[in-house]
C-alpha cells in the first residue's frame, strides 16, 4: 500500500463521557418511557461531539418529552461541567415550581456532586440509564441522529464559528417548524 501510496482508513472513536463511577449513580427512573403528560414532567440530556476543521464541539441540549422541544442547549469546545452548568441553569430558569425527572447516561458529568446538587435545589429528581445501554436514552439519541444527518453528515465545516451557527440554526428549526 505505501509504494502505491495508499493509506489505511480506521474508524474514528466516538466520544464516550462514560469514564467508570466516578460518583452516583442514580436509578433508572424513564425504563424506557419517553412520554409525558404534561410540561416539565420529564426530561432527558446527553452530550454529543462534532468535527470541523478547527477541532472538535460538543452539544448537550435538554429535551422535554412532553412536546420533545429542546429547552436549554449549550455548545462548547470540551465537554466540561461548566457545560453541563450553563445547559441546567437555563433549563431551570423556565420551571415555575414543577419538579421534573431529568434523565441521562452514566457520563461523567451527571454522576459529579455538584450535578445532583443543582438537581436537589431545584426539586429535580435524577435517572440514569444503564451502563453502556444507548437504548435506555432513545429519545435523545434519535435527536442526535436527525441533527447530524439533516445538517452535519457529508458536510465540512471549517470554523468553529461555522458549525455552531449550523447548530444553533438546526435547533431552531427543530422546535419551531420540525417537530
Amino acid at each position: 500500500m505505501q509504494r502505491l501510496g495508499l493509506k489505511g482508513k480506521s474508524k474514528q472513536r466516538k466520544y464516550r463521557s462514560y469514564q467508570g463511577k466516578v460518583g452516583q449513580i442514580a436509578d433508572n427512573l424513564l425504563q424506557r418511557d419517553f412520554t409525558a403528560t404534561m410540561p416539565n414532567e420529564k426530561w432527558v440530556t446527553d452530550i454529543t461531539e462534532f468535527k470541523c476543521a478547527e477541532g472538535k464541539v460538543y452539544l448537550s441540549p435538554i429535551k422535554d418529552l412532553f412536546n420533545n422541544e429542546i429547552i436549554a442547549y449549550d455548545v462548547a469546545r470540551s465537554p466540561n461541567f461548566e457545560q453541563i452548568t450553563r445547559m441546567l441553569t437555563q433549563a431551570v430558569n423556565r420551571l415555575a415550581g414543577e419538579k421534573p425527572i431529568l434523565h441521562s447516561d452514566q457520563g461523567w458529568q451527571y454522576q459529579m456532586m455538584g450535578y445532583r446538587e443543582i438537581l436537589k435545589k431545584h426539586g429535580i429528581t435524577q435517572s440514569m440509564s444503564r451502563k453502556g445501554n444507548c437504548l435506555d436514552n432513545g429519545a435523545m439519541e434519535s435527536f442526535f441522529g436527525r441533527l447530524k444527518t439533516e445538517c452535519y453528515f457529508g458536510k465540512r465545516f471549517e470554523t468553529f464559528e461555522q458549525l455552531e451557527k449550523v447548530i444553533h440554526e438546526y435547533i431552531h428549526y427543530y422546535n419551531n417548524e420540525r417537530i
